[in-house]
């Protein structure tokens, strides 16, 4: 298990170039098996979740190849191993990642059958499948779960379009149901369709091969079913999370750090969340530059009630910045109510904080109030743990700005979501060592 070594308490400085999306990487990855056709993806980022599917799709037969352009990767899925979905081998590597599950949408409407093992990723609570394959049975495909196995099977030999209304507007749900979909015989019609710019992307990707959908960017999709998807050429979008990390970054350690190429206008709710903790920024063209900036105070609601920050689908606050959120909360002038609605476990990192020197009240496994030091009193470094791909640079961030020198264990979690990490940081003055 890898560790991470930090010395805290410097300033940093310099520009960041955020890579590519991560969460929009393993969706449109997902789709180059939609087509037996070349799909060149750019600006893929170098991290352990999307390297780790482009193995998957490479022992399924994909032929992946990378080009001279750092970041850019070419796919062509016209000699697909179907046995392979019944060996020991993808079993075990189906099973170490989350994004798997995207793959079975296009297996099932291109080749009639998808398979795949429960999918690991973050511990921060339950994440059901079931918006995927009620969406699949929806649509004409047989259902089985192995249980002893944890094993997923679905199955059909011609998916049909239909309307169908999600129980809940999942990010990864909509973009399975809609692959699939593409290749369906007939129109389906998608109602509470998560609508992420990862979304919007993966629906621009679909039609640049071919497809017909309509409602881009709202949460009623309609996709008319086409015979055949073509390939394509397609560039990922900065990584809203990485963006936002890199603000909270600023904040917290007091660095004047500018953003460049951010995808301002994907990114949403999150400048105007940064606005509420007093953060100063600019925008320029694409780039977002942060100040050093000693104080930063937290906004009260206009009755003059506490502030609360909660997450929500799209358009609302995504979830995976709520961690660095609370994170420069710590040090920011005024408190604010954290809600994390989503995941029950993904709270439960602030035990390190609060051995830092936070002043934090985890009032349950949603909620966690934070008392912001106004930099009264410093985090302290400690030796602690990364349970989490978000929690692991949340805690980067806070031992950067901490006394002393801090360890991060298990760091292999940051790693799957952020590329090169200290090296990038490093760059701009910090000391961050990997031991």
């Amino acid at each position: 298990m890898g560790s991470f070594k930090i010395e805290g308490g410097l300033k940093l400085k310099g520009s960041l170039v955020p890579q590519g999306a991560k969460n929009e990487a393993l969706q449109v990855l997902s789709a180059v098996l939609l087509t037996p056709e070349e799909v060149v993806i750019h600006n893929i980022p170098d991290i352990k979740d999307v390297n780790r599917l482009i193995d998957l799709l490479r022992n399924l037969g994909v032929k992946v190849n990378p080009l001279s352009q750092k970041g850019s990767w070419s796919f062509k899925a016209d000699e697909i191993d179907l046995e392979f979905l019944d060996s020991d081998e993808f079993k075990t590597k189906g099973a170490s990642l989350r994004g798997s599950i995207m793959i079975i949408g296009p297996l099932l409407t291109r080749f009639g059958k998808g398979y795949i093992p429960s999918p690991g990723g973050d511990k921060i609570g339950r994440r059901r499948l079931d918006t995927h394959f009620i969406g699949f049975e929806n649509l004409g495909a047989s259902f089985e779960f192995l249980r002893k196995e944890s094993f997923y099977k679905v199955k059909a030999e011609k998916l049909t379009g239909a309307y169908m209304l999600l129980e809940e507007a999942s990010v990864t749900g909509t973009a399975n149901i809609l692959m699939a979909a593409s290749l369906a015989s007939g129109t389906t019609t998608i109602y509470n369709a998560a609508c992420e710019p990862y979304v919007q992307q993966l629906c621009e990707m679909l039609v640049n091969m071919g497809a017909i959908i309509e409602g881009i960017g709202s949460n009623l999709l309609r996709i008319k079913g086409v015979e055949y998807l073509k390939g394509c050429e397609h560039t990922l979008l900065p990584d809203m999370i990485e963006v936002g990390s890199f603000m909270a970054l600023a904040a917290l350690t007091e660095s004047e750090i500018t953003i460049k190429g951010a995808g301002v206008r994907h990114l949403g709710l999150i400048p105007n969340t940064f606005e509420k903790f007093g953060l100063q920024f600019s925008i320029e063209n694409d780039d977002i530059r942060v100040p050093s900036q000693r104080h930063y105070q937290i906004e009260s609601f206009i009755d003059g009630s506490m502030l609360t920050i909660a997450d929500a689908p799209w358009p609302g606050l995504t979830p995976d910045l709520l961690s660095v959120i609370l994170v420069m909360a710590t040090q920011a002038k005024g408190n604010v109510l954290i809600h994390q609605k989503m995941f029950e476990s993904r709270l439960f990192f602030v035990d390190n904080l609060i051995d830092m020197g936070a002043q934090i009240i985890l009032c349950d496994p949603h909620r966690a109030t934070v008392m912001g030091l106004d930099r009264r009193m410093p985090l302290r470094g400690i030796k602690m743990t990364s349970p989490d791909i978000r929690a692991g640079v949340s805690l980067l961030i806070a031992a950067l700005s901490a006394e002393g020198t801090s360890i991060i264990n298990n760091i292999e979690q940051i790693d799957r979501g952020y590329e090169n990490i200290e090296g990038r940081l490093n760059a701009l003055g910090a000391h961050i060592e990997r031991i």
